[in-house]
């Protein structure tokens, strides 16, 4: 990983023991000091100037957009979508603030030691700074909707700070300040915004990016062809790429093809190996330090924007915002607060796979704890008149899909996410989930920004017969890997599995091919990340004690 862009930052907030910083700071990649004080430290990978000086007072940043200037931290959380460190320490009204973005994209990871708290950007260098283990909730999570919820990571001493969330030191004490985001501050109304707007908005918003080369990623979906669209109307000098999600169709790639076509835009196929799965999921493991089993797929892609020499515009948090995505009927015409966030987290969760995977203790355990996670980490959402797509939003966009864009493509390369640019996220979701309900309006806002490509076909909407292609995470070299890692966690915890994927694990690799369905491969997938994480911290973790 290389900090091109997004540097690697650490440091310390309270009363800080200088030892436990030095630690911190020799424990991950190369730093300078960019703030030392007895009571705040910020360290750094590349320089990192203050955005904002004056006397006793400063500000810092690290996400993609840089502050214009000196503002409550809320204001520079929900407006730059950055974390950072603000203090002013003069006299008796001392007061360091540590703080994530409004949706938390950048992760701020931390651990409490003594009367100081020791944070990153990173999970791996704060392990020597604690004992590992497990938490198990949060592999609950990891395994039933993908991606960890709140403040957990796999670590139990290793919190994450959500979202619209400080640490704050007054000199005195350590205490967590949380705050409600602009879009939860003030509840949206039926603005009636019309679609021609909407696409009036996303030119405002490439402004930011005037000078830039741009590489639009093209899927075949709504929101690429938008920004793609939107990008070669204002002239830009772009490029558009397409890979295979590994999907078992490719009919990205076919459509992609007839839109960059009908848009005049170049377009090139990232070529994937199945040979080179196995190295690429544990890549993306580890780099995405266990997080998530998606983006697999997305390596030899990511790997090639780095060399590009272009921001990448990435499609962030348009489903949601545009298409209801993750928000299924039940979830709309749920009558209470209780039906409403079962019916999201149910859209959220994996499905049934084609036999049980886990014993029936550890499914009942899974189930009830990931449901009282969820119910925390949405909490705060109850009521609103966008509940349901800033529930997908909050969850499993910011915790599990941005890590393409965040984790693998920065901090090498930049990226561009226009549809959480404020002025366009609070249009966007001003617009009420009954008008975008089976993508009716999303179409309109296609049709607005260019009538043509929004006649070519979609893999939103996919009503031709579909071309079968082989999956690269179920090839021969794939299952190998997987079995290994399978074996593993029925060694280290037996108790997890079924009795039925015992059995298939006792078959050797090739009795993994019965599982190609969706959900299938999806729980081998979060089962092979678990068992990954087994491995690479056998020597660290000793016995497992598990809870069901």
């Amino acid at each position: 990983m290389q900090f091109n862009v997004r540097p690697y930052v650490c440091g310390a907030l309270g009363r800080i023991d200088p030892v436990v910083l030095g630690k911190l700071a020799a424990a991950g990649p190369r730093v300078r000091p960019a703030l030392q004080t007895g009571e705040a430290a910020l360290f750094s990978s590349t320089p990192l100037p203050p955005y904002h000086r004056a006397q006793e007072a400063f500000a810092f940043s690290w996400g993609e957009r840089r502050p214009a200037g000196a503002d409550e931290w809320i204001s520079i959380a929900e407006t730059y979508e950055t974390p950072g460190l603000i203090g002013d320490l003069a006299g008796g009204r001392a007061r360091t603030t540590l703080h994530t973005g409004a949706l938390g994209l950048v992760d701020v990871y931390y651990v409490r030691h003594g009367e100081a708290v020791y944070f990153s950007s990173l999970i791996q260098p704060l392990q020597s700074l604690v004992p590992i283990e497990i938490d198990w909730s949060a592999w609950a999570s990891i395994l039933q909707v993908t991606f960890p919820l709140g403040e957990a990571t796999p670590y139990q001493r290793i919190r994450r700070l959500p979202g619209s969330s400080a640490l704050v030191f007054d000199g005195e004490r350590l205490s967590t300040e949380r705050r409600l985001p602009r879009w939860l501050r003030r509840e949206p109304y039926e603005a009636w915004t019309s679609a021609h707007e909407i696409v009036e908005l996303l030119h405002e918003v490439y402004k930011d990016y005037d000078g830039r080369k741009l590489l639009v990623p093209v899927s075949g979906g709504y929101d690429s062809r938008l920004l793609a669209g939107v990008a070669k109307a204002r002239g830009f000098d772009v490029e558009s790429w397409t890979t295979s999600p590994d999907d078992g169709t490719d009919t990205d790639i076919a459509f992609a093809r007839s839109i960059t076509r009908e848009l005049g835009i170049p377009h090139r196929v990232i070529t994937q190996s199945a040979g080179d799965y196995p190295g690429d999921a544990a890549e993306v493991a580890r780099r995405l330090e266990y997080l998530t089993p998606h983006h697999a797929w997305y390596a030899p892609f990511a790997k090639e924007v780095h060399q590009s020499g272009r921001m990448l515009v990435d499609g962030l948090a348009g489903g949601p915002l545009l298409k209801n995505f993750m928000v299924s009927g039940a979830a709309l015409e749920a009558t209470t607060q209780a039906e409403r966030s079962a019916a999201v987290l149910r859209s959220l969760s994996l499905g049934d796979p084609s036999q049980p995977f886990l014993s029936a203790a550890a499914r009942a355990w899974m189930e009830e704890t990931v449901g009282e996670q969820f119910a925390a980490a949405t909490s705060m959402l109850h009521g609103h008149k966008a509940e349901l797509p800033l529930s997908v939003l909050h969850t499993r966009t910011v915790r599990g899909i941005a890590r393409s864009a965040v984790n693998l493509v920065g901090p090498e390369a930049s990226f561009a996410a226009p549809f959480i640019h404020p002025d366009f996220f609070d249009a966007a979701l001003s617009v009420g989930v009954a008008r975008k309900d089976k993508g009716r309006f999303y179409r309109e806002v296609l049709h607005a920004a260019n009538p043509r490509a929004a006649a070519l076909p979609s893999t939103n909407v996919v009503k031709q017969p579909l071309l079968r292609v082989p999956l690269r995470s179920t090839a021969a070299p794939a299952r190998a890997y997987a079995h290994r890692m399978l074996e593993t966690v029925a060694a280290r915890v037996p108790d997890l599995l079924s009795d039925e994927l015992h059995m298939v694990i006792a078959g050797g690799p090739d009795a993994l091919t019965r599982f190609t369905g969706w959900n299938d491969r999806f729980w081998v997938r979060g089962l092979v990340l678990f068992g990954l994480w087994l491995s690479d911290f056998e020597n660290d973790l000793g016995e497992l004690t598990s809870p069901f």
